[in-house]
């Protein structure tokens, strides 16, 4: 099954005809318009969205703080023990 990528797909509105500066004039017109469909966060929910991203930033750094010390307590003073004479 070939796909026609000349046309646009059916139900799509046109592209505005004219010259760069009407097209431009339209995109941001669509874009203003998609912009009030957006239903934005009230306060508390970025207050409670942002203490989230910070508990779990913390977390993992904890993780790899820990993860990165036993590797080191691995690597260098368990390995090298293994071949020492």
């Amino acid at each position: 099954m070939a796909v026609d990528v000349a046309r646009p797909p059916q139900g799509a509105a046109p592209a505005p005809a004219g010259n760069w500066w009407t097209r431009l004039v339209a995109f941001y017109h669509g874009v203003i318009a998609e912009m009030r469909k957006v239903t934005w966060p009230d306060r508390g929910q970025v207050q409670q969205a942002t203490i989230a991203i910070i508990v779990f930033v913390l977390l993992l750094a904890l993780l790899i703080t820990v993860l990165d010390w036993a590797l080191s307590l691995v690597l260098v003073r368990g390995v090298p023990s293994l071949f020492a004479r």
